[in-house]
C-alpha cells in the first residue's frame, strides 16, 4: 500500500501539466497591445497580465501563460524584465474555453512579447509542448 501511495504521489505532478494543444487554440492567434498590470512569476507557469483599454475606454485584462520561471530565466529574463506600467504587445493564442478566468482575466498563451523600445522576448510556454512554431 506505501509503494502505492508513492506512485500516485509521484504521478500527480505529471497529470497536473499540460500541453498546448490540450488548452490553447492555434487556430486563434491574439496580438494585445497594452500595460502590464501583474506579474505572476510562480510554477509552474509565470503569467503577465496585460490590460488595454478599446475606444469606448473600456478595460480588458489578459492572463498571458508563459513559460516556468526557470525556463525564462534560461532565455535571459529576470523577474524584473517586465514591469507592471510597461508598455508591451503580446502575440499569442487564446484558450480553448473562452470562458474568463476566476479574477475576470482572459486566458491566453504568449509567445513572443515586444517592448516599447523594440526589443522582443520569446515567451514560449508553447515551443516543444506541441504549440504551432513560427
Amino acid at each position: 500500500m506505501r509503494t502505492f501511495l508513492l506512485i500516485l504521489a509521484a504521478a500527480a505532478p505529471l497529470a497536473a501539466h499540460h500541453s498546448f494543444a490540450a488548452e490553447y487554440d492555434s487556430n486563434k492567434p491574439v496580438s494585445v497591445r497594452g500595460v502590464v498590470s501583474k506579474v505572476a512569476w510562480v510554477n509552474p507557469h509565470a503569467y503577465i497580465y496585460v490590460t488595454l483599454k478599446d475606444d469606448t475606454g473600456k478595460e480588458s485584462t489578459y492572463a498571458f501563460e508563459t513559460s516556468s520561471p526557470n525556463a525564462l530565466m534560461r532565455r535571459g529574463w529576470k523577474r524584473t524584465s517586465l514591469k507592471e506600467g510597461d508598455a508591451v504587445t503580446v502575440d499569442g493564442y487564446l484558450a480553448k474555453d473562452e470562458r474568463p478566468l476566476s479574477d475576470g482575466s482572459i486566458h491566453a498563451n504568449a509567445r513572443m512579447f515586444t517592448l516599447a523600445n523594440g526589443g522582443q522576448v520569446f515567451a514560449g510556454s508553447s515551443a516543444g509542448d506541441g504549440g504551432p512554431a513560427k
